[in-house]
């Protein structure tokens, strides 16, 4: 396993993760600086391009956005999502992963976990490849957003897969939207670090879809705490360039050449 990855799991019961998503150079260049890991999730599907879920976008996008992001990491974790029937089996798994770690450059493939393919998580470890998991609320696998683990059969199953994540080899697992109890349970069964996202601060670590807690993509679930309203500054800005525009006081003297 990669020194960058043991080091990470060595932070577990000393210090919180803190990890983001990102799709572009600007925003890459920003978060790297603060974070220990940055996801090109496979959010940059709503996020970026619209579409009314994560089940849609392609490898190759995800690939073309994640070459941008690890040429601009100095410090974080580069963990790219491996998009919806992209693993659905060892050889498809296999290939796949091989082609997004070959091409961008990551550290990490991250995988949700549908109940039975934990095989598939163990034979990209032993092939070398990193896997983080995903549990709980998986996007690829719901099509309704719902909160996970509310009955005692949801949590005992929830349970089980984290573990079986953890000796499958992924070094890390991300909970989506559970209740603080469960995953604090989860987090102390756990030798790995676990990711929380809508899951509390009893997790080892926090993500967030960067756009969320900017302000910027529209999308505030509870579990989002918005940190700017990145959509009113920017639109205030295009306002005074249209009147500026309009009112020819743009460009001005120190504009031209």
């Amino acid at each position: 396993m990669k020194k960058k990855i043991l080091k990470l799991i060595e932070k577990k019961n000393k210090r919180p993760l803190v990890c983001l998503t990102a799709y572009s150079k600007p925003i890459t260049k920003i978060i790297d600086k603060y974070c220990d890991i940055i996801l090109v999730g496979d959010s940059l599907a709503t996020v970026v391009y619209g579409m009314k879920n994560t089940h849609d976008i392609k490898i190759n996008t995800i690939i073309d956005h994640a070459i941008v992001v690890k040429n601009n990491i100095e410090k974080a974790l580069c963990v790219v999502d491996m998009p919806k029937n992209t693993y659905r089996n060892k050889k498809e798994a296999i290939k796949n992963a091989k082609l997004i770690i070959t091409k961008s450059k990551c550290d990490a493939v991250k995988i949700e976990c549908n109940g039975n393919n934990y095989e598939i998580i163990k034979n990209l470890v032993l092939n070398k490849i990193p896997v983080m998991g995903h549990i709980g609320f998986t996007p690829q696998y719901f099509n309704k957003f719902r909160i996970q683990g509310t009955s005692k059969k949801e949590q005992n199953k929830l349970i089980s897969q984290a573990i079986n994540i953890e000796k499958a080899g992924a070094f890390s697992i991300v909970l989506e939207c559970i209740n603080l109890k469960l995953a604090q349970k989860i987090t102390n069964t756990l030798k790995i670090p676990t990711i929380g996202i809508g899951a509390s601060a009893q997790c080892d670590g926090q993500i967030l879809v960067t756009d969320d807690m900017l302000g910027l993509s529209g999308f505030y679930p509870r579990f989002v705490k918005k940190y700017a309203k990145l959509d009113k500054i920017i639109e205030k800005s295009v306002q005074k360039y249209k009147n500026d525009v309009l009112n020819k006081k743009f460009p001005g003297i120190k504009n031209i050449y």
